[in-house]
């Protein structure tokens, strides 16, 4: 099993992970204590950029899993990494959730 078989989950969980470097991560830190308000605002400028990103890899990841998934159910095998892969992105789907969440209801530019 190589990069190719967790290609969605992968793809997912780095996009998502990058919109919340905009959004829920600068609030978790600052929250901890561990940083300053102006690394939040430091960081929330790259919104408009990280946050499409995110949206756009997430749903590359979900095409790509039902892509492989259909491919695999055609040719009755069983497709390498699906689970691991479909938690992988359920957990980059949770993720953008939050940031969604947190960006457009907890903090007000």
């Amino acid at each position: 099993m190589g990069f190719r078989d967790y290609k969605p989950g992968l793809i997912g969980l780095a996009t998502s992970f990058g919109a919340s470097l905009c959004c829920a991560l600068p609030l978790a830190i600052v929250v901890a204590g561990l940083g300053s308000g102006a690394f939040m605002f430091t960081t929330m400028q790259f919104r408009p950029i990280l946050y499409p990103l995110g949206l756009i890899g997430l749903a590359a990841a979900w095409f790509l899993f039902w892509r492989e998934k259909r491919r695999c159910d055609a040719l009755a095998c069983r497709m390498t990494g699906g689970r691991v892969n479909l938690v992988l992105v359920v957990l980059s789907t949770v993720m953008m959730v939050v940031v969604t969440y947190v960006d457009f209801f907890l903090v007000e530019l």
